[in-house]
């Protein structure tokens, strides 16, 4: 049976019992029912994964203790900044989820002309907290012991006055552009648009940031799946996949 593995924000200390967040606890001992005695695998972000033994369990408290340590990265040598464009409920969800697990870096949420939603400054902090938390799960789920950086909302002409990478994409159909034809970077930075898509003053406003139009197929996908299909082609290429 494959060991649970758990993000946790507390520290992680060798050779001394602690005490376990209550997202933790949550799962350890309500969803999964475990009992002293039974490992799980902690990370905290650093690099490093745990290998720990619980020793106390309660429904609202538990605690563990280190037993190994191993530093594994498993992120990509290809660092891939994604700029989404914020989407509606699932639809962010699973780019971010997705994104995460093929090993994007960072991701800016951005507000564009087609944008459908429409948050003030507390809704946007919350659903920064909650993209945070996608990405937590995804990395459990991935074995990524390094955790994206979901940014902070912000406008597209703020974010393509700021982001800087060795190659600067936007997806655009009308192209015939393919990846393939780009010398190797060590760093790309990818504009995706809305579900309506981006428009032709915005396209030209990257393209004069310095951002090259690029397909990656002859059909137009959903604002989700663009940034997966992208990602994964550009692991492929230069990061490691494949």
């Amino acid at each position: 049976m494959r060991i649970p593995r758990f993000y946790e924000s507390t520290d992680i200390r060798q050779g001394e019992a602690f005490s376990l967040s209550d997202e933790v606890t949550q799962h350890v001992a309500r969803v999964l029912r475990m009992k002293a005695g039974q490992q799980i695998t902690l990370f905290n972000g650093d690099g490093a994964e745990h290998l720990c033994e619980l020793t106390h369990v309660e429904k609202r408290h538990a605690e563990a203790i280190v037993i190994d340590t191993h530093h594994v990265s498993r992120s990509s040598p290809l660092a891939i900044h994604i700029g989404q464009s914020v989407s509606r409920g699932e639809r962010m969800d699973y780019a971010v989820q997705k994104a995460t697990e093929t090993g994007m870096t960072s991701m800016t949420p951005l507000i564009t002309e087609r944008c459908e939603v429409k948050l003030n400054n507390e809704r946007q902090d919350k659903r920064i907290r909650h993209w945070q938390q996608v990405a937590v799960s995804a990395c459990e789920q991935s074995l990524r012991n390094e955790l994206p950086t979901i940014n902070a909302i912000q406008t597209l002409d703020d974010w393509l006055a700021n982001v800087e990478a060795d190659l600067k994409l936007v997806l655009h159909h009308h192209t015939e552009q393919p990846l393939g034809n780009y010398p190797r970077p060590d760093s790309v930075a990818l504009l995706i648009g809305p579900e309506g898509g981006l428009t032709e003053d915005e396209v030209s406003a990257a393209l004069a940031a310095g951002f090259k139009p690029v397909a990656i197929g002859p059909r137009v996908m959903r604002t989700e799946t663009a940034p997966v299909a992208a990602q994964a082609i550009l692991q492929y290429l230069w990061g490691d996949l494949g």
